[in-house]
């Protein structure tokens, strides 16, 4: 409940009483005490799918709130970089969404974050301990070929250039039988010495990190321990409520860097503050993870999004996360054969009300979006989210140029004749 002040009043377990509002949600312990859908809604918020401020400065502002948008080569309904915009912004034209990423001069570059992600241009000094652990190691997946410094030569003299520039990408084999050029490319994108700050179609444009990367931000030379202290900052506040496991999945760190992260999140050092979440792992009477503080200052407002969400979307990175804050067991069957799937090959949750409702097998035959698997989650009824299932297919239908959606399958059954109604046309 609230009072005239307008804070609201917790009572947690134990008898404590918390508060929400201008100061937070404290317990009268010092401990911050969060509620498991109270940490939700505010994961929801940090990730833009609630509140005014949620799309305040487009795509950009976006990008920024996130920290990071992954990149994946599958294009069913479209990219997922461009669903991830979509599912937060609603129908901004797919290539406003492209021209905001890929822009000149740069405003983002590509890197290895959780994945290989579109990141803010402003966040290029802090991958610097990434491009350093490259170089010692002098591979990837494959081994470094001799004569890299031709290859760099080359895009020194002739300006940006694609695999196609310097012979392709390919020798003939699987899709990870690359050429020297390509390996060599990678490999100097990897160490820093390129960067890719736009696409051509989907081939990777690679220029000199000098020419493209701000002068200031070249400069500025981090440490490793500097590098992990302000990605954890800006993790934790793209998740919002995060515990240790969540932020090394965000930032895939390992190691010695994983050990940093524990030092950093212990001294306070990221910002972030120890949060406990009721239902979380933990031990009694300890946080059990860690959150944004400016995150905790206000209860989050606003109306939910409806909406597809791609597989690669930082709102489900983590299968562990999603399971724990959404109550949504969720695994991407792209890889699993064909006769072993359950749900589909692209399987992307549906989102309304703030909670994981289903999930929907989305593709195209010409000018129709076809669901051919849908299913509503366990224990949800039928009655109460149909509408919430048609305005996802039909606001993802409109957003990518379809003027008629078809379902195919459905779980439970009653829900096929509702959803291919004449009332959904």
């Amino acid at each position: 409940m609230s009072d005239v002040t307008g804070v609201t009043r917790v009572t947690n377990a134990t008898g404590e009483t918390s508060s929400i509002g201008e100061t937070g949600l404290t317990t009268a312990s010092g401990l911050t005490d969060l509620t498991a859908d109270e940490a939700r809604r505010i994961i929801l918020r940090s990730q833009g799918f609630i509140g005014a401020d949620a799309r305040k400065g487009g795509v950009h502002g976006m990008l920024r709130r996130l920290g990071a948008v992954q990149l994946d080569t599958i294009s069913v309904l479209a990219r997922s970089h461009e669903l991830v915009a979509y599912a937060r912004l609603g129908a901004v034209g797919r290539p406003k969404i492209e021209r905001a990423y890929w822009h000149d001069p740069a405003q983002s570059f590509e890197y290895w974050c959780h994945a290989a992600c579109i990141l803010p241009i402003e966040h290029w000094p802090l991958y610097a301990f990434r491009r350093r652990a490259f170089r010692d190691k002098r591979q990837r997946w494959h081994q470094v070929p001799e004569g890299v410094e031709k290859l760099l030569d080359q895009v020194r003299e002739s300006g940006p250039l694609t695999t196609s520039d310097v012979g392709g990408a390919k020798n003939g084999g699987p899709w990870w039988d690359w050429s020297d050029s390509k390996i060599g490319l990678e490999w100097l994108l990897d160490i820093g010495e390129l960067v890719c700050t736009r696409r051509v179609g989907w081939r990777r444009v690679y220029d000199l990190a000098e020419r493209v990367v701000p002068a200031e931000l070249l400069a500025e030379d981090l440490s490793d321990e500097e590098c992990v202290v302000r990605l954890a900052a800006i993790a934790g506040r793209s998740l919002g409520v995060a515990n240790r496991t969540d932020l090394i999945d965000f930032l895939r760190l390992k190691g010695r860097y994983a050990a940093i992260l524990d030092e950093v999140l212990l001294s306070g050092a990221a910002g972030l503050v120890p949060v406990t979440v009721t239902g979380w792992p933990g031990k009694k009477g300890q946080g059990n993870a860690w959150a944004d503080p400016a995150a905790l200052e206000s209860e989050p407002r606003g109306r939910h999004r409806t909406t597809l969400v791609s597989p690669f979307d930082s709102l489900i990175w983590h299968r562990g996360r999603t399971e724990r804050v959404f109550g949504f067991n969720y695994t991407l069957e792209l890889y699993v054969p064909k006769h072993k799937r359950v749900h589909g090959y692209f399987t992307m949750p549906v989102l309304a009300g703030g909670r994981l409702i289903g999930r929907v097998d989305p593709a195209r035959e010409g000018s129709t979006l076809v669901a051919r698997q849908l299913s509503l989650e366990p224990g949800l009824s039928p009655a109460k989210w149909t509408d919430a299932l048609r305005e996802a297919l039909w606001s993802a239908a409109d957003w990518v140029g379809c003027d008629a959606v078809r379902v195919e399958r459905t779980d439970p059954p009653q829900l096929l004749p509702a959803l291919n109604s004449p009332a959904t046309l």
